[in-house]
């Protein structure tokens, strides 16, 4: 018996069954009783009959109830969308308004909401140009003295032939009091300070005991008067340490007044025109407020190696400096300078063997301070190279004639050879440097846990964390002034070479300008113990002579600076030089000589990378200028290295810079 199959695919597949079963029945009651075969026919197109017309029914039903159901969600949706708590607009991103409720009206009606739109359709623009695909966006964004979430959706406008016109919808979500709360959280948590008077034993050894008493008060004053408006709580830790809390809602106005404090201190009169400064470290960084005293720790740390007279803020991860305009103090003590020497020896001992490391553009001071410590680890009868792999033109040209000698040619090895040498069990000396990015070879500092810091620089924040043992001393004149040191209370019979002492010496020479900038009584001391080994000074101030070519390379620069501030010169050197930067700081320490300058800034291109030199008189701080482009050194001396720049970029950048910083000592 023939179906038609859009009849069967109408029923519901219950039904289905059901007229099979009872088709079987009736072929089978027919086969024993033929006269029940057209009954049986007629009965059962009557139940198809029947099933078609129930069937359709519900589904005509069904269907009612889904187009109500459709048309109530449509309303409740546009009832929703009208009387919405939220502000709620409907625009296309060419600007055009479609269309606002009465919330948004209302909420904005004595503001020139425009402008604001314009801000968001420019950067849904940005958005959709970036990632097609993307349909939201979530910003937040101040209007008046409110502040609104603003969350959006936008589709691509079916209304229009435009392919690039949008149709976006905005709701702005009152955020105003959630911020404030935040804020108000955030204002009360706890900052931590630690103030250290720097200088204080050598100010206390040096005025009269009836002025003690007098000085002491006065600085406890000024630091009293400091922290009062700050509501925080002072303890004096020790004779020269305070320990200062407070909330960090005063912390802004603290950055805003730039630690006036500092030179509020150095301006008490002091009997001998002595004068005192401070050292200033604050955080807000850690879980509890002892984290935090750890970090201040921390912190004061990196304040007193770059030289003291200057607060240092951590928080948010990156350190802010403040002050750092006085020059360091040299101290007169020699006993760190013992303890070192004699902990550096027993390290030596322990360990299987040593390797020395600089700078990355190895100068004569890293050399002669690697070549004095390969001295002392030799005397100690233990393995030991210098690893040199990169060199200026005047160090390059020491290392050929050293490795004229056997022992030295086999001494010193490059970056692969280190690479192989290095163990868990191998010494690491660093020299003439503290950066972990700035070392000759920065992957070994993974091989092994055992580094030795020795450096004179003035602490940068990429220090090299956790060495074993640190000789850090921001008043010397060089590293090899501390090494010299070192070598004075070792307890072996160290026997210096000719080449060593030279090198030792030119460290010397070099970093002080033939003793003219950052020289002090130890400095001169450290000199005469080389004088006393022999040293020849004409030879070695033969190593930086420099060629008639070059000498009037260096007057054309000087030539073509240019004055800014009528006090601070800087000046390019343009052509393209692998010994740019030996060129660059000759220049600028000519400039330096000139009256009226008290700074200068030479810059140059080494072929790979832009090379600055920064020298000053000591009423500038080049460090601080050039750290600010990620380079470093001292008050009167610094450097910076700069990638993927033009001189004329890199010259528009120093000048940047350099403004910078007048502004924030003005």
């Amino acid at each position: 018996m023939p179906i038609n199959k859009k009849i069967l695919d109408k029923i519901t597949s219950k039904t289905k069954i059901y007229l099979a079963i009872i088709l079987i029945l009736l072929i089978l009651l027919c086969i024993y009783e033929v006269k029940f075969i057209i009954p049986s026919i007629i009965l059962y197109i009557l139940l198809m009959l029947y099933t078609f017309w129930t069937n359709g029914r519900k589904k005509s039903e069904f269907f009612k109830h889904i187009q109500e159901l459709t048309l109530d969600v449509d309303s409740a949706a546009k009832n929703n969308l009208i009387n919405s708590p939220f502000p709620l607009i409907i625009m296309e991103t060419d600007g055009n308004i479609i269309w606002k409720n009465s919330k948004f009206v209302k909420e904005f009606i004595n503001i020139d909401i425009k402008n604001y739109l314009e801000d968001i359709i420019k950067e849904i623009k940005q958005e959709i140009i970036k990632d097609s695909n993307k349909k939201t966006i979530e910003k937040d964004i101040i209007i008046g003295k409110k502040s609104y979430k603003i969350i959006g959706e936008y589709v691509k406008n079916k209304n229009t032939n435009n392919n690039k016109k949008y149709l976006v919808n905005l709701y702005f979500i009152d955020n105003t009091q959630n911020i404030e709360i935040l804020k108000k959280y955030n204002d009360s948590k706890t900052c931590i300070g630690i103030i250290m008077i720097d200088n204080y034993e050598e100010i206390m050894q040096r005025i009269s005991t009836e002025a003690t008493p007098q000085v002491i008060a006065t600085v406890e004053k000024e630091i009293y008067n400091w922290v009062n408006p700050t509501g925080g709580l002072i303890i004096k830790k020790d004779r020269d340490t305070f320990i200062y809390v407070f909330e960090k809602k005063y912390l802004e106005q603290i950055e805003k007044d730039k630690f006036d404090i500092l030179d509020t201190i150095k301006q008490i009169n002091i009997e001998g025109k002595l004068q005192l400064t401070l050292s200033i470290a604050i955080t807000d960084e850690g879980d509890s407020n002892y984290d935090k005293y750890q970090t201040a720790l921390s912190a004061i740390d990196i304040a007193l190696g770059r030289g003291g007279d200057q607060a240092v803020i951590r928080t948010n991860g990156k350190y802010n400096f403040f002050g750092g305009r006085a020059q360091e103090v040299e101290k007169r003590t020699k006993v760190k300078a013992r303890i070192i020497a004699h902990a550096l020896e027993e390290l030596i001992n322990e360990s299987k063997d040593v390797l020395i490391m600089g700078h990355m553009n190895g100068d004569i001071d890293s050399m002669g301070s690697s070549l004095g410590l390969y001295r002392l680890a030799k005397s100690l009868g233990k393995e030991v190279h210098v690893i040199s792999s990169t060199a200026d033109i005047t160090l390059a040209n020491f290392i050929e004639s050293l490795k004229t000698n056997d022992e030295y040619a086999e001494a010193i090895i490059d970056k692969n050879e280190a690479m192989a040498k290095i163990s868990p069990d191998t010494l690491l000396i660093i020299v003439d440097t503290h950066r972990k990015n700035y070392v000759e070879v920065p992957s070994l500092l993974d091989e092994t846990e055992k580094i030795v810091i020795i450096d004179h620089h003035r602490k940068s924040t990429e220090f090299i964390e956790s060495p074993i043992l640190m000789f850090h001393e921001v008043y010397a004149s060089s590293t090899a002034e501390l090494v010299i040191e070192i070598l004075q209370y070792s307890n072996q019979d160290i026997k210096l070479t000719d080449q060593e002492i030279e090198a030792l010496y030119g460290g010397i020479m070099v970093d002080t300008k033939d003793f003219t900038f950052k020289t002090g009584v130890r400095t001169f001391e450290a000199a005469a113990y080389l004088r006393k080994l022999g040293v020849d000074i004409i030879k070695v101030k033969k190593w930086f002579q420099i060629d008639l070519e070059n000498y009037n390379i260096i007057s054309d620069i000087v030539k073509n600076t240019e004055l800014i501030n009528d006090t601070i010169g800087i000046a390019v050197y343009n052509k393209v030089d692998k010994n740019a930067g030996i060129i660059c700081a000759k220049a600028a320490d000519e400039l330096i000589t000139i009256s009226d300058i008290t700074a200068s800034f030479v810059i140059g291109n080494v072929g790979d990378k832009i090379c600055i030199s920064g020298r000053s008189i000591g009423d500038i701080n080049v460090q601080v200028i050039l750290e600010k482009l990620g380079g470093g050194g001292h008050i009167t001396v610094a450097g910076a290295q700069l990638h993927e720049l033009t001189l004329e970029e890199a010259k528009k950048l120093v000048i940047e810079k350099i403004n910078e910083y007048l502004s924030e000592n003005s």
